[in-house]
């Protein structure tokens, strides 16, 4: 592994990983995370059809013309944090393969990390909803996000059943796209009504899809 001294006498640093991001990078990497949040906090309080680009810009505190240099729409801006949710898909994937963790544990740990913003805001998820299908590009764009996460996933699943955990007699895409349907399913049942924390909701729904994904489960269509 590299050490700072390492990289500082090397003569070629294009080898030793991408660089840091330079002041203007990091200046727009956080204008374009805190119109995210203000966005999404509005979007909560007084709801996606209420709040307005300038009541988002106001609260970010940024010129009105900011906001189009990072999102054509508001629209746009809930997209974004579909996109900041698989991303979230990806990296815990990444860190899941290499894990020792059993699989059952890991699809529920997954599941309540990329819902953790919606269980503290239920009605987060209702403006999310709402906004992702209010035109055909947020529609795309969602879809998007989740055919990348359903790569993510195929990769975990399929590692998972060269460890024999999970039944083998699907294909890892089948098995992702069934779990992204449990997962969407269960966050959208419980915004109707959420008496009680997401994270129960997911446990049980963990539970249920296992019992259906484990290996060596005795199919009564092959007595």
């Amino acid at each position: 592994m590299s050490t700072p001294a390492d990289l500082r006498t090397s003569s070629d640093h294009s080898r030793s990983g991408p660089k840091p991001p330079n002041r203007r990078e990091r200046r727009r990497a956080e204008t374009r995370e805190r119109l995210v949040h203000c966005a999404l906090r509005l979007f909560s309080e007084r709801g996606f059809t209420a709040t307005t680009i300038e009541d988002i810009t106001n609260a970010a505190d940024v010129g009105k013309g900011t906001f189009f240099n990072y999102f054509p729409s508001k629209e746009h801006v809930l997209a974004s944090f579909a996109q900041l949710q698989m991303g979230k898909v990806q990296k815990f994937v990444r860190q899941a393969v290499q894990s020792r963790q059993p699989a059952e544990r890991v699809l529920y740990e997954l599941a309540v990390a990329v819902t953790v913003e919606y269980d503290r805001c239920p009605t987060l998820l209702q403006n999310s909803l709402l906004a992702f299908f209010s035109g055909e590009s947020t529609r795309r764009l969602m879809a998007d996000s989740f055919d990348k996460g359903r790569v993510s996933l195929a990769e975990l699943m399929g590692e998972r059943q060269h460890r024999g955990e999970i039944r083998d007699d699907f294909a890892p895409t089948e098995l992702a796209l069934q779990y992204q349907r449990a997962l969407f399913g269960t966050m959208v049942m419980w915004s109707l009504a959420p008496t009680r924390p997401l994270s129960e909701c997911l446990k049980e729904m963990s539970a249920v899809l296992w019992s259906g994904m484990r290996a060596n489960k005795t199919n009564p269509g092959n007595d």
